[in-house]
C-alpha cells in the first residue's frame, strides 16, 4: 500500500511540474515574449504606408518657387489577382505590354503575397480615368504620392532635384525603404530633413490569403504623416530670372550675395535646364539626355568650376602688402608696358608710374609684381618659404583654398597650393625665389576659385574686412536657421586700409577705369575688372563689385567663359544685375547695353578672337 502510495505521489508530481512548465512556457510566448505576437500580427495585418508631401520653397519674397502635385503609384498584389487582360490594362495605363508584364513578373519573383509597385507617378488627369476600372480589379491599389512641380524653370543648381533613394542610403538610414524619394542635390538634398516630413501608417486587416478585410481596430494605431517644412530661401527670384536671361548662349555663373546678411541673392549657372524635366515619367529619358549634353548643364559652375581669379586679386594682394607693413598708400612702381627680371618678362599695357589706387584702377600687372615679390621677401621672415605661407594663410582667411561652410551642396575648396606642393614640384632641392611664382601676384598660375569664393571674397570688400558665410536659407519653418550664418568672421585686416583699396576700386568704375564702360549714372560701384587665362582657347571674362559704395547692398561675381577681358562681357552683364537689383529696372539709356548681352553668343568658343590686352 505505501509502495502504491508514493507512485501515485510521483506521478501526479510529474504531471504537476509539467503542467506548470507548460503554463511557464505559453505565458512567455503569450505575455513576456512579443516575438510570436509580432509574427502573428504581421501575418493578419497589412501595413501600407503613407507619404508625405514635402515642404514647399519660397523665395526671399515669399514667391513659390515649388511645390507638390499629386501623382499615383499603382501596387500589385499577384495572389489576389483574378484572371484580366493584361493588353486592356497596358493599353489603360498607356504602358508599353511587354514593360507591364515585366514589371508584373518581378512583383510575383519578389512576393506573390505582398504588394508590388509596378507603374509609378500615374498623373492625376490619368488616375482620374482610371481609378472606377481599377477599383474593380482585384489585386491591384492605387497609393496617392506627390511629386515636385516648378512653376518658372528657374535656378536648377540652387533647388537641386529628388529621386529614388540608393540601396547604400536605405542600408545607412533605417527611415528610407525601397522606393522612397530623396532630395539628390542643391537644397532639396542639403534640406532633406526638413524637407521631407515623416511618413505615416495605415494598418490593415488581411486574410490568409492576405487579402484585404478592413481597416484593424477602427484605425487605432493608424499615424498620420506628417508634411514637411517649408522653406523661405534668400534668393531674389525676379533678379535669378534676370540673371539666367543674361547668361543665354554663354557658359559662366553669375553669384550674388547681400554683404550685410550672407544671404545669397542670386546663384546662376549656363548652361542649365528646366527642372521639371526631372519630374515624372519621362524623368529617366530626360536626365540621360541631359547628362549626355556636352555642354554640361548639371555642372554647377558655380560651386565646381574652378577659375584662375586673375586681376581680381589684386585687392587682396594690396590688403596683404599693407597689412604686412611692405607698401603704403603712396608707394609708387613705374611700369614700363610690363615687369622684366633677367630672362622673364609679364607684360603689361601701361607706360607710367602708378600708386595704390591708381594701379587698382588701371589693373597694372608690373604694380602688383612688386607689391607680391615685397611680400615673399619680407625681412621678417627667414626666407621666402616662410612668407609664403604667411602669405597663403591671409588668402585663406579671404576664403580661397577651402570651403567656405555654407549649405550649398557640392561647394569645392579651390586651390591656393601649399607651400609642400611648390617644394615638390617647383623647387625640389633648390633655394625659394619670387620669381618661380610671381604669376600669383596677378591672380593666375595654380590659383582656382569658385564664382562662389569670388562673390564671398567681394562681400568681405564691401563690410570692410569681414562676413558671413554665405547661406540659401533664409527661414525654416517652425526653426532657426543655423548659428554659424549669423556670426561675423574676421579676415584679420586692419579696416583702416580697405579705405584705398575701395577707392581704387570706385576709379575703376570712372573714366579712365578698365571698367568705366559699365558705370552706372547715380550708382556708386566698386568693381574689378579680371582676365582668366584659359589654356584650351579664348580667356575668360571675370568681374566682381559691390554696391552702392557706402552701405552696400549687392556683392556680384560673374564668370563668363570665353569672353576674353573682364570689361567685354562679366563688366556689363555685372552692372546690368546691380541696377536691376537697386533700381528694379534698366534705365533707358542703358537698354542697348541689356540687349546686346542679352543676344551674344559664345557657345562656340572656336569663333571667338583671342587678341586684346591682358588686365
Amino acid at each position: 500500500m505505501d509502495t502504491f502510495t508514493g507512485r501515485k505521489s510521483w506521478v501526479i508530481g510529474v504531471f504537476i511540474v509539467t503542467g506548470i512548465i507548460f503554463i511557464l512556457r505559453l505565458f512567455q510566448i503569450q505575455v513576456a515574449d512579443s516575438t510570436y505576437k509580432e509574427s502573428a500580427q504581421k501575418n493578419a495585418l497589412r501595413k501600407l504606408v503613407q507619404y508625405p508631401a514635402r515642404g514647399l520653397i519660397y523665395d526671399r519674397h515669399h514667391d513659390l518657387l515649388v511645390y507638390n502635385k499629386p501623382s499615383y503609384d499603382l501596387l500589385f498584389t499577384p495572389r489576389e489577382a483574378d484572371k484580366f487582360d493584361t493588353v486592356a490594362v497596358a493599353r489603360l495605363l498607356e504602358v508599353p505590354l511587354e514593360n507591364l508584364r515585366k514589371e508584373m513578373m518581378k512583383a510575383a519573383a519578389w512576393s506573390t503575397y505582398k504588394a508590388s509597385v509596378i507603374i509609378k507617378q500615374i498623373t492625376p488627369e490619368k488616375y482620374a480615368s482610371i481609378q472606377e476600372k481599377f477599383f474593380k480589379l482585384k489585386g491591384f491599389i492605387i497609393q496617392p504620392r506627390t511629386l515636385r512641380e516648378y512653376p518658372k524653370p528657374l535656378a536648377a543648381h540652387a533647388l537641386g532635384y529628388v529621386g529614388e533613394v540608393t540601396q547604400s542610403r536605405i542600408d545607412s538610414n533605417s527611415y528610407y525603404q525601397s522606393g522612397d524619394y530623396i532630395g539628390i542635390s542643391g537644397i532639396e538634398s542639403a534640406y532633406e530633413e526638413e524637407l521631407r516630413g515623416e511618413k505615416g501608417v495605415k494598418y490593415f486587416m488581411v486574410d490568409v490569403h492576405n487579402r484585404l478585410q478592413g481597416s484593424y481596430r477602427n484605425g487605432e494605431l493608424d499615424t498620420m504623416a506628417r508634411i514637411g517644412k517649408n522653406l523661405v530661401l534668400s534668393l531674389d527670384s525676379r533678379l535669378q530670372e534676370y540673371a539666367e536671361l543674361l547668361l543665354q548662349n554663354k557658359k559662366g555663373s553669375i553669384v550674388a550675395i547681400e554683404p550685410s546678411t550672407g544671404e545669397v541673392l542670386v546663384l546662376a549657372n549656363a548652361p542649365s535646364y528646366n527642372p521639371n524635366l526631372l519630374v515624372g515619367r519621362e524623368r529617366g529619358n530626360n536626365f540621360s539626355s541631359i547628362a549626355e549634353d556636352p555642354a554640361r548643364p548639371f555642372f554647377n559652375r558655380a560651386l565646381m568650376a574652378l577659375y584662375p581669379p586673375g586681376s581680381t586679386v589684386k585687392m587682396a594682394q594690396s590688403l596683404i602688402g599693407l597689412q604686412e607693413g611692405v607698401i603704403n598708400t603712396e608707394s609708387r612702381f613705374f611700369c614700363a608696358g610690363g615687369y622684366s627680371s633677367g630672362n622673364f618678362r609679364l607684360g603689361c599695357h601701361h607706360n607710367q608710374s602708378f600708386d595704390l589706387e591708381g594701379a587698382i584702377a588701371g589693373s597694372c600687372n608690373t604694380y602688383f609684381v612688386h607689391v607680391f615679390r615685397a611680400i615673399l621677401e619680407n625681412p621678417k621672415f627667414t626666407g621666402v618659404k616662410q612668407a609664403y605661407i604667411a602669405w597663403r594663410e591671409f588668402m585663406m582667411k579671404f576664403g580661397f583654398g577651402r570651403t567656405l561652410n555654407s549649405d550649398l551642396v557640392n561647394e569645392l575648396k579651390g586651390i591656393v597650393p601649399s607651400a609642400e606642393y611648390y617644394q615638390k614640384y617647383v623647387y625640389k632641392s633648390s633655394r625659394w625665389r619670387a620669381l618661380p611664382i610671381i604669376s600669383l601676384s596677378i591672380g593666375q598660375g595654380e590659383l582656382g576659385i569658385t564664382p562662389l569664393q569670388l562673390a564671398n571674397y567681394t562681400a568681405i570688400l564691401a563690410n570692410r574686412g569681414y562676413y558671413y558665410i554665405p547661406h540659401i536659407v533664409r527661414e525654416i519653418e517652425g526653426k532657426e536657421i543655423p548659428e554659424k550664418f549669423r556670426i561675423p568672421v574676421e579676415t584679420g585686416i586692419t579696416r583702416s586700409y580697405f579705405d584705398p583699396v575701395i577707392n581704387g576700386m570706385e576709379k575703376v568704375m570712372l573714366p579712365g577705369g578698365t571698367g568705366a564702360m559699365s558705370g552706372i549714372p547715380g550708382i556708386a560701384i566698386c568693381g574689378k575688372t579680371g582676365t582668366s587665362q584659359n589654356p584650351h582657347g579664348a580667356n575668360h571674362s571675370v568681374f566682381n563689385a559691390f554696391a552702392p559704395k557706402d552701405n552696400p547692398r549687392i556683392a556680384i561675381a560673374v564668370y563668363i567663359e570665353n569672353g576674353l577681358q573682364g570689361a567685354t562681357y562679366a563688366a556689363p552683364i555685372a552692372s546690368l544685375m546691380i541696377e536691376k537689383y537697386l533700381n528694379d529696372t534698366i534705365s533707358s539709356q542703358r537698354l542697348w547695353l541689356e540687349t546686346s548681352m542679352r543676344n551674344t553668343n559664345l557657345m562656340n568658343p572656336e569663333k571667338i578672337s583671342t587678341s586684346g590686352p591682358e588686365e
